[in-house]
């Protein structure tokens, strides 16, 4: 199974060791095309020459993945853009919530009936949500 998570990168970087542990969590089920997202040590510098590439890998790593799994409690312009695109693609599509986060989530993540959205307050409530999605697969 390819999986693919989307997670704040340019936005925020506070839920990175979040993110780590949610990636190697996903990885007992499959390849994880975005493990960088996970990263503690993501540098942004020069990042604006690597646009093109960075959005054309990414969009090849959605027509390629089986399923998707989104971090959203913090917002990310790129991360609704994934999603967006996954569902246009007939993906699953899994979006995990902290309410507890300072944030609110989008009306458009939020409201959707095409996305598994699942709140949750700490990594094994998130570990049950992935394992759901992953029986449905």
């Amino acid at each position: 199974m390819k999986i693919y998570f989307a997670g704040s990168i340019r936005g925020e970087r506070d839920d990175a060791e979040l993110y780590n542990q949610i990636i190697e969590y996903l990885k007992t089920f499959g390849d994880v095309l975005t493990e960088h997202v996970g990263s503690a040590n993501i540098s942004m510098q020069g990042e604006s020459s690597k646009n093109q590439y960075i959005h054309d890998r990414d969009i090849k790593w959605i027509d390629e993945c089986d399923v998707v799994v989104g971090e959203v409690s913090t917002p990310s312009l790129g991360v609704g853009y994934e999603i967006r695109d996954a569902l246009n693609k007939n993906k699953k599509v899994l979006c995990l919530f902290n309410p507890q986060s300072s944030k609110m989530l989008s009306a458009m993540i939020a409201g959707s009936s095409e996305i598994i959205n699942k709140n949750y307050t700490n990594l094994e409530e998130a570990k049950k949500a992935i394992d759901e999605l992953m029986k449905s697969v």
